[in-house]
């Protein structure tokens, strides 16, 4: 592809995961770098967080806001068949939409609680919907922030309810009788951990299709630190994305319409500097990757 990337995307970045020191000085390194038009964030020091919401409205980037780290550190169960621990789930999930608002964000999203055994799958998804239902209730009473579910693995690494794709749709398809907005996010470093190519995942989620990610994982080699959900960087030893990869991935959102000459829907990368890895290093890759990618469209 000849065209200019920019005009067919804005380019995002998961900040927290590029710099897992999170800080203001890392928020300023994305918010001064103009090939990003995009920002993801979570929950930022009580003592930097004016600071912070002032960077982010200066700087015109599209801040999304991510409760997933929540989530997992506080071991958050939105689909929890244990009545009490689903509804102090979902009063922490409206604690953060309320933070999402002060960062001034616009997108926020989540991930399902864990997969119960497979005979409990249907009742969960149901208690799932019935979640995502009442943060969303919440959100709306606030504002304008619009709700996203991610589609993460079941088998390997986090072990989510959704799960599988096509699962993904039948919850976002339940919540969008009451929430029209409502939608899902692919990852493409989740792809190979659910078994999905790009162009099967994007086709299936493209009427609910809110969000992407872009990224890597390893999962052969069970020894590496890195297998799993773990956003290496791309194209490292044993992984499974790199440029290929990501150019069939740019190529499926394009025929789901997501990105386009005209369109400015936020592609982010999501990847994370491993051990002794400098963050600005595995960003350069990023970027790099992404430009080839593009190139070869």
């Amino acid at each position: 592809m000849k065209d200019y990337l920019h005009s067919y995307m804005k380019v995002g970045i998961v900040h927290f995961m590029a710099f897992p020191a999170t800080n203001l000085d890392s928020i300023r390194k994305i918010a001064e770098d103009e090939f990003f038009g995009g920002i993801e964030i979570t929950s930022v020091p009580g003592e930097s967080k004016a600071e912070i919401a002032k960077v982010l409205e200066l700087s015109k980037l599209a801040v999304g806001y991510c409760a997933q780290p929540i989530q997992l550190a506080e071991k958050l169960d939105i689909n929890s068949l244990d009545t009490s621990q689903r509804e102090a789930a979902i009063a922490r999930m409206k604690v953060a939409v309320d933070e999402a608002y002060f960062l001034s964000a616009g997108k926020f999203a989540m991930l399902s609680g864990p997969a119960p055994a497979a005979d409990r799958y249907s009742e969960a998804k149901k208690l799932l919907a019935d979640s995502l239902i009442q943060i969303c209730d919440y959100a709306k009473s606030k504002g304008d922030l619009g709700i996203t579910l991610e589609i993460f693995d079941r088998e390997h690494d986090k072990k989510c309810l959704i799960g599988p794709t096509e699962e993904g749709v039948e919850v976002a398809d339940a919540v969008r009788k009451q929430h029209p907005g409502f939608g899902l996010m692919v990852d493409l470093s989740h792809l190979p951990l659910l078994g999905e190519s790009s162009e099967y995942a994007l086709l299936t989620a493209k009427d609910y299709l809110t969000h992407v990610h872009m990224g890597n994982c390893i999962m052969k080699d069970t020894s590496h630190p890195a297998c799993g959900d773990k956003h290496p960087a791309f194209g490292v030893a044993g992984s499974e994305n790199d440029v290929e990869e990501l150019r069939l991935y740019l190529k499926a959102l394009m025929t789901v319409g997501y990105i386009g000459e005209g369109k400015q829907n936020v592609v982010a990368f999501e990847v994370k500097p491993m051990s002794g890895e400098s963050s600005e290093v595995v960003i350069a890759n990023a970027k790099r990757t992404l430009m080839e990618a593009w190139a070869r469209l």
